[in-house]
């Protein structure tokens, strides 16, 4: 580890953006006002909402070290599709037990600290009466809620599209607050392919439907994940072309937040990880670590506590082992880590398939990745992985209310 770490620190992609960095944060420190007179410039947006200190606290909570979230929000829709891979039928009793299983699994809060649900979900109860938000809690993990409402097509454009879901999201998270969520999810998908894609068109209408959409769970007391995913599909673009994408993406999406004087500090970014087009060879974890760290320091202020990386069509395996290489650019000025579905669902519902006899086999093999995962985040990673090997999974659009 130390040796890749002394590699990756020596890289001219990203040395100087570490030293601009670190020149900014000395010249902005406090020491240059004079003591009696410090001066916190602070928007009446924040300064008015009663949330913000518990907006802040739960921000940092999720994001602290050796910790990520369990992304279970897929649409009914999509978790149907997800049962039916392993001969499961898409009933409410079937999704019921499929996310008990997950939110009861022994220990899992040794590693997760935040949970993402689906509406249903949310609302839910577990065989024994008990609600699954306070099945989290009592695991020292932070319910959360998928608020966006899926994916539309941008007329004009080659297949992009624009995320729905701001009419009546008000008093759809005062709903959820008072369920006990503390935090919200939207995610906004933007194609990636050689030239043409993303448009300005739906850079621009992502971005500002993240950013209205985090000024509206923040109002309402929930910390916004912002998620514009540059999407991993097919195509031969290079790894520096999804690098440049991103990084525009994301600079376009902190200018909206700033316009609706979102708090960065209470909320959660969710992009991806730097990757080619699928048509590419997969990179090795330490050119993917170079070009995401890269972005990220080049993009995202230091203010935002964490940022939790998707794992967007990557192997269980391949999702831990960039996880890992990423921690050889620190210290950065957030957290680095992890904000998996597939990643740490996939192989768990295999070996649960429906059968109450799997039932704790499936429940360990999800502690064992939540912990590779967990030791990956603090660079402790050290193998065998609980699911070795494994393809990636091509992440298509999903149109309409289908969700994630």
């Amino acid at each position: 580890m130390s040796v890749l770490k002394n590699q990756l620190w020596g890289d001219p992609l990203v040395s100087a953006v570490r030293q601009e960095w670190s020149t900014s944060r000395k010249s902005h420190s406090c020491s240059i006002i004079p003591s009696h007179r410090v001066v916190l410039m602070t928007s009446d947006f924040e300064k008015s909402n009663p949330y913000v200190h518990e907006l802040k606290k739960t921000a940092a909570y999720i994001a602290q070290p050796g910790k990520g979230i369990l992304a279970s929000d897929e649409s009914n829709a999509t978790t149907g599709k997800r049962l039916a891979t392993v001969g499961l039928e898409n009933t409410e009793e079937n999704r019921q037990a499929w996310r008990e299983l997950l939110y009861s699994a022994p220990g899992l809060g040794n590693y997760i600290s935040g949970t993402i649900m689906f509406e249903e979900t949310l609302f839910q109860s577990s065989r024994a009466g008990e609600q699954f938000v306070d099945i989290l809690k009592k695991q020292g993990i932070v319910p959360g809620i998928k608020v966006d409402t899926g994916l539309q097509p941008i007329d004009g454009t080659d297949g992009e599209t624009a995320t729905q879901g701001l009419d009546g999201l008000a008093d759809r998270c005062k709903r959820y607050y008072e369920q006990g969520a503390r935090f919200a999810k939207w995610r906004a998908v933007l194609k990636v392919d050689s030239d043409k894609c993303p448009s300005s068109t739906a850079i621009l209408e992502n971005a500002h439907g993240l950013a209205r959409y985090a000024q509206i769970a923040q109002a309402n007391g929930l910390v916004p994940i912002v998620e514009p995913e540059v999407t991993l599909g097919p195509g031969d673009y290079s790894i520096e072309r999804t690098a440049y994408v991103s990084e525009k993406v994301n600079s376009h999406v902190f200018r909206l937040l700033n316009e609706y004087n979102v708090i960065l500090e209470g909320i959660l970014l969710k992009p991806n990880m730097i990757l080619p087009g699928l048509d590419v060879p997969t990179p090795s974890p330490e050119e993917v670590a170079k070009y995401t760290v890269r972005t990220m320091l080049r993009s995202v202020p230091a203010a935002v506590p964490g940022i939790h990386f998707l794992s967007g069509g990557m192997s269980e395996e391949e999702a831990t082992l960039n996880l890992q290489a990423l921690q050889a650019y620190g210290p950065t000025p957030w957290s680095l880590t992890f904000s998996y579905g597939r990643a740490l669902q996939s192989s768990t519902l295999k070996i649960w398939s429906g059968k109450e006899s799997s039932w704790k086999a499936a429940q360990e093999r999800l502690v064992a990745l939540a912990k590779a995962n967990s030791e990956a985040q603090l660079g402790k990673y050290a193998g065998p992985h609980p699911s070795p090997g494994g393809a990636r999974i091509l992440q298509a659009l999903r149109l309409g209310g289908a969700g994630k």
